[in-house]
């Protein structure tokens, strides 16, 4: 668990590396952009996976039961969550496993809610469905960001048929308290809205607690989709395993239907064994690295706040990504991108791509070794005073 150790990335078909000169035109930039960690899987997740190599053996693989018992094991320890093994459906990734889910509990036209700025591909689950979306933006307060709950219930009692909900939020690095699940689930209860919780986050806990929105609303009456993975939490996303919760059984049944006429669903080993050995044995590795999240966090905050004060850092309670705003400096959201890459070297997550109201800002991945994020510190510092300068 020494996660000072730098791992070269570079000609590894990393995204993160080597797609630099493809997303960003430049081969030289600094990157902490897309949300994978420079960090290695567990050493358990490893053991279990050289043997399936060992094996050698890699034609059509059925997936186990063990899977769906060890995964509700860790439901169970994690979240104190009683899911039962028969309501997950595995699949291919949380972004495929929502396109399905609109597709099969929406029409074509109806209205989807999103809350804005969010992760991006839930605009292009919705549109390229053929869903109208509908955007909840969520609020800036003194205390932070938070949702906008009276528009939320203007957009749901307009006919909205479907909630996606980021939790813990990407990229404000939210962690929903509670209260405020409760009352979403509260307002899904009354205008009939199946709420779709995407919480592939929900490992990654900085402050607070992680409360499944399922498990919040339980007593309602109100149609409850959980979408969860080991992928962001084990730095497994390349494995392409998640699973979808389901509270109701014919829910479950329409969406395993839809799911066969796809012929989605074919289990890959290397996932099995890997989730598997997560969530057994890889909680010291979690907690360990929740720790170092935690002081790469620190290390940001400190050093902006010391020597680039024009820049606010949204302090996260979830995820390893940080919300960095840079509206002091009166850029647009393509001049703020250009700035980043021409003056600070630099490849991070353009806030403008999560929605307009994400114009200002930029996301920082910090699920890499301190080295790592001071040389991204440093470059931020070089164009922070570049910008002195002129």
């Amino acid at each position: 668990m020494n996660f000072d150790e730098v791992f070269e990335r570079k000609q590894t078909n990393s995204m993160k590396w080597d797609l630099l000169k493809e997303r960003y035109q430049s081969e030289d930039l600094w990157p902490m952009w897309v949300a994978d960690m420079d960090f290695q899987a567990p050493q358990p997740v490893l053991d279990a996976m050289r043997q399936v190599v060992d094996h050698g053996i890699f034609g059509y693989h059925a997936r186990p039961d063990s899977l769906r018992e060890v995964t509700a094991g860790w439901l169970k320890k994690r979240f104190k969550w009683e899911v039962q093994k028969e309501d997950f459906v595995f699949t291919p990734g949380v972004v495929p496993a929502i396109s399905h889910l609109i597709k099969t509990f929406t029409a074509k036209g109806d209205q989807v809610i999103i809350q804005t700025p969010v992760y991006y591909p839930f605009y292009s689950l919705i549109k390229n469905s053929e869903r109208t979306l509908v955007k909840n933006p969520l609020k800036e307060t003194d205390d932070g960001f938070v949702m906008d709950l009276d528009d939320l219930e203007e957009k749901m009692k307009a006919g909205a048929r479907m909630l996606l909900l980021c939790s813990p939020h990407n990229p404000i690095g939210r962690v929903w308290k509670k209260e405020e699940l409760r009352k979403v689930g509260e307002l899904a209860e009354k205008y009939n809205v199946l709420v779709v919780s995407d919480e592939i986050h929900a490992d990654l806990i900085l402050k607070g607690e992680h409360v499944p929105f399922a498990k919040v609303n339980n007593d309602l009456d109100v149609s409850v989709i959980t979408c969860m993975a080991p992928s962001k939490t084990f730095n497994l996303a390349a494995l392409q395993l998640s699973y979808v919760i389901f509270q109701d059984s014919e829910d479950r049944t329409s969406y395993e239907k839809h799911l066969s006429n796809e012929f989605v669903g074919i289990d890959n080993p290397f996932a099995t064994v890997a989730a598997e050995a997560a969530y057994l044995h890889g909680e010291p590795w979690l907690e360990a690295l929740l720790e170092y999240i935690k002081g790469n966090v620190e290390l940001v905050k400190q050093d902006i706040e010391t020597n680039m004060p024009k820049i606010k850092v949204v302090e996260p309670e979830g995820t390893y990504l940080i919300w960095l705003d840079f509206r002091e400096f009166g850029m647009s959201g393509l001049e703020l991108q250009e700035w980043l890459r021409k003056e600070g070297n630099l490849a991070l997550s353009d806030g403008h791509i999560f929605g307009p109201e994400g114009s200002g800002f930029a996301r920082m991945n910090l699920a890499c070794p301190r080295s790592h994020v001071e040389e991204g510190l440093r470059r931020l510092n070089q164009a922070y005073n570049s910008y002195k300068v002129k």
